[in-house]
């Protein structure tokens, strides 16, 4: 039986836990706040409820075979999954809108043909084949095996593959999703749709590979999920299940290092007054075989002097450079009007001056896409005269949110675009509360409350993730800042990497 140390009590450094507890493994999970999750939090207020981060669940496969590999009990014993239907109802800027069915990719084609005009649905049908193709090429590298050490097979060939396009005597193929955009799919709606999913993650279209064409592919293809009560009752069943693995957990834990031994990860020093989960360390240094880090790349660098890639042109974006989510969260008077969607997606007017504000950061900020999440669930209302409704859009995370009502005057623009989606929204609002990506920092300790992103293959490697092993023997990356990725599906699979790479050691490939 090894000791494992675990930091952070995210979803993906939990999965991992309850993996190794089950192994036979003591497991202790140290955890700077006052509850788990890490982004998966909620907010509670007059009898309202609200997720904070993540709202609906793609890929729920991944956490049905975490709860079957820990446990008799299965996922649907521990939480109410319900598939979302329609999976999303857009509204763009031309004031077209559509609804698109869940998992159905006729029911697709006939909608988007139906709203936007023939043959916007066939060119989306078409599109959606190709980016099966990428997923299929890409699936098991990028989400369900650690990263190669030959990585850059992944990062020197783009796996969609793109549609020839003849211009000038020369051929071309789409190398971002902008592209594909432009030149497959032929209409600013179509483009605006598949633009979301990648603003979503804090993406720039513009800069994102073709490879992206899977995020699309993965709603698609497998549906969109919620959870009654809220996502964060995932988290809750995640937690337990650990508990009833006999994994215990430190809360309130800020873990100041890695302590080595012998040239390996041999625990975690922790700050003053913390307690020790280990007898047999000394002073404030909890000693373990194994050591998992669920934390961004800037603050595991902090926390041990070792250059941890193994190659250093393995990484992801900087942290610093992603953008982050920005939330509103509306606490209104007046039922839910029967047959809303559950979730709508606003986008913005102007594509250019949003993703510069994204980028480069301007004076002023401009009305986003948003996504505005309406679930049918009394459990997030105090009574049924009332709803609470989030909204969200993707900010950058340098501005200064906390200065000169920056903050407010930001959530003002996405109330204004979630008019679109609620009928007399600003009438019906009894209060809000905005959630920057800075309280995002405050409340989860990612640096500059950053989105992490799926890995995503091509573009030289600039959207991997780093590896679950790191330089440091007995030192392991786990989280969406590691791969294979952000995401609550990649999470969870970056959970079963780690304890494969603990259990079976160097030699582990994966699941079969």
């Amino acid at each position: 039986m090894a000791r494992i140390a675990v930091i952070g009590a995210g979803m993906g450094a939990m999965a991992a836990a309850a993996r190794l507890a089950v192994a036979g493994h003591r497991v202790v999970v140290y955890e700077r706040s006052d509850t788990y999750g890490g982004a998966v939090r909620r907010f509670e207020r007059d009898g309202f409820r609200f997720d904070t981060g993540p709202g609906l669940l793609p890929l729920p496969a991944v956490w049905r075979d975490l709860f079957v590999k820990t446990g008799k009990e299965p996922l649907e014993s521990c939480v109410d999954l319900m598939q979302v239907d329609p999976a999303s109802h857009h509204v763009f800027p031309d004031g077209t809108r559509v609804s698109l069915p869940n998992a159905s990719r006729a029911g697709v084609v006939a909608a988007l043909d139906e709203a936007l005009g023939k043959g916007a649905g066939e060119r989306w049908g078409d599109f959606l084949v190709r980016a099966r193709e990428t997923w299929d090429r890409t699936r098991r590298p990028l989400l369900e095996e650690p990263l190669w050490p030959n990585w850059r097979v992944l990062a020197d060939k783009e796996p969609y593959p793109a549609l020839e396009r003849k211009r000038l005597l020369r051929t071309r193929k789409a190398a971002t999703l902008e592209q594909i955009g432009a030149w497959e799919l032929g209409d600013e709606r179509l483009s605006a749709l598949l633009d979301s999913h990648a603003l979503a993650y804090g993406l720039d279209p513009r800069r994102t590979p073709a490879s992206a064409a899977v995020l699309p592919y993965m709603e698609h293809a497998f549906g969109l999920w919620y959870v009654r009560g809220g996502i964060r009752e995932l988290a809750r069943a995640v937690y337990e299940r650990c508990l009833a693995r006999k994994v215990e957990f430190v809360f309130g834990a800020e873990v100041t290092g890695i302590a080595e031994k012998d040239g390996r990860a041999a625990g975690v020093e922790l700050a003053g007054g913390t307690s020790r989960a280990f007898g047999s360390g000394s002073g404030t240094v909890a000693e373990a075989d194994h050591v998992v880090a669920g934390v961004d790349p800037v603050r595991l660098n902090r926390l041990t002097e070792h250059l941890l890639d193994a190659d250093g042109d393995v990484r992801a974006d900087t942290v610093t450079a992603r953008p982050g989510r920005f939330t509103v969260l509306l606490a209104l008077r007046g039922a839910r009007e029967a047959g809303a969607p559950h979730r709508t997606v606003v986008h913005a007017p102007d594509r250019t001056a949003e993703l510069e504000f994204l980028t480069a950061r301007p004076s002023e900020p401009v009305r986003p896409t948003v996504t505005v999440l309406r679930p049918d669930d009394p459990a997030l209302c105090p009574d049924a005269d009332h709803e609470s409704v989030v909204l969200s859009a993707v900010a950058p995370t340098e501005a200064d949110w906390d200065v000169d009502g920056n903050a407010e005057r930001f959530a003002d623009l996405v109330v204004d675009a979630a008019e679109a989606a609620v009928p007399g929204l600003r009438k019906r609002v009894l209060w809000r509360e905005v959630c920057s990506p800075d309280r995002t920092e405050d409340e989860t300790g990612t640096h500059f409350g950053a989105i992490p992103a799926p890995s995503l293959a091509a573009a030289h490697g600039a959207f991997l993730h780093p590896a679950n092993t790191t330089r440091l023997p007995g030192l392991y990356r786990v989280g969406g800042w590691s791969h294979p990725g952000g995401g609550l599906p990649h999470a969870g699979m970056s959970g079963a990497l780690v304890a494969g790479l603990i259990v079976e050691g160097p030699q582990f490939r994966g699941s079969q």
